[in-house]
């Protein structure tokens, strides 16, 4: 799904009403009959703090605060340990739901089971899991966003052999989906000559980079997996003396969009966070009180160049 091509801050209204628009929209509904009534306790575990995570905490704030909840936050910091102990204080708080942004697919189903044995509903962001055993989710399509960088490379190496580097986030959960697409995506003619993990941090992105741009002199284009690392990884490629090295990346935040606009970018892949967080709160809610919405639902993503920069959704839609 893709939102209407239309200027950017003249779609921020429709964006930011889009939330009960979406719900349904090629997706299977639930919810009817009894809920819960009275006030609800939403506890919402983040993954870390990377400009989506900040983005998306945000959204979630606002829209909570907006439909008259009231939330419980923590932030997992990319550790699955954590990520457990934060279900388990949640779980002791009695909140009515947890919204979780995972760090860890391989993590998830003990999360989950932890949460359903106190009789807690989970909702997901970003990815999802048996819909027998979650609230619900509000999915990005992680494999389709590198699938959609792949096709940009495949389009313009158009069949001449190219050399790719990918600097990846932290492994698991959104990393490895992202990746995932993108290498089964690519063309025969471009080959993966190296593969890193940027770990979701601009210095280490940075590192990354600059050991690549060493090892490959010949590399022709970056996948990075955040526009945060993909901005270090372009200065350390250009101090390196690889300023031919073309960067697709992930997100769509208005620096990207500048980027793409003076070069230094050449493509990336707009999911919204802020319509994330604005759909999983208004979904858990309205779930929760039995009402229909759609169990899984999807954050639209779009491929961005230079050429339809100025048409991208925005990325944090409450002007974030």
């Amino acid at each position: 799904m893709s939102l209407p091509v239309r200027p950017r801050r003249a779609a921020q209204a429709l964006i930011l009403g889009i939330g009960l628009v979406l719900c349904g929209c090629g997706a299977d509904t639930a919810g009817s009959g009894s809920g819960k009534s009275g006030p609800l306790t939403l506890g919402f575990v983040n993954g870390g703090a990377s400009q989506f995570h900040t983005c998306l905490q945000r959204s979630v704030e606002l829209t909570a605060k907006n439909n008259f909840a009231k939330l419980v936050s923590a932030n997992s910091e990319q550790d699955a340990a954590k990520e457990l102990a934060n279900i388990e204080d949640m779980i002791e708080r009695k909140v009515d739901a947890i919204i979780l942004q995972t760090v860890s697919t391989d993590a998830l189903k003990k999360d989950i089971e932890k949460a359903k044995d106190a009789g807690i509903p989970v909702f997901l962001t970003s990815v999802s899991a048996d819909p027998d055993d979650i609230l619900g989710a509000v999915v990005v399509d992680l494999e389709q966003v590198g699938r959609l960088d792949a096709q940009w490379i495949a389009d313009d190496a158009a069949g001449r052999r190219a050399e790719v580097g990918i600097v990846a986030g932290a492994p698991g959960a959104a990393s490895d989906l992202l990746v995932g697409g993108f290498t089964k995506a690519l063309p025969a003619n471009a080959e993966v000559v190296a593969h890193q993990p940027g770990m979701f941090d601009a210095a280490k992105a940075a590192k990354v980079a600059a050991a690549m741009a060493t090892a490959h002199p010949g590399l022709d284009y970056a996948f990075v997996a955040n526009e945060q690392m993909a901005f270090a990884a372009r200065e350390a490629f250009d101090a390196a003396g690889a300023d031919k090295v073309k960067i697709v990346t992930v997100n769509g935040t208005d620096e990207a969009l500048a980027a793409l606009k003076d070069g230094r970018f050449s493509a990336t892949v707009s999911n919204s966070a802020g319509n994330t967080g604005e759909l999983a709160v208004q979904n858990a809610i309205a779930l929760l009180r039995g009402r229909k919405a759609a169990k899984i639902d999807h954050t639209p993503i779009r491929l961005v160049t230079k050429g339809n920069a100025d048409m991208a959704p925005l990325y944090c839609p409450n002007g974030l």
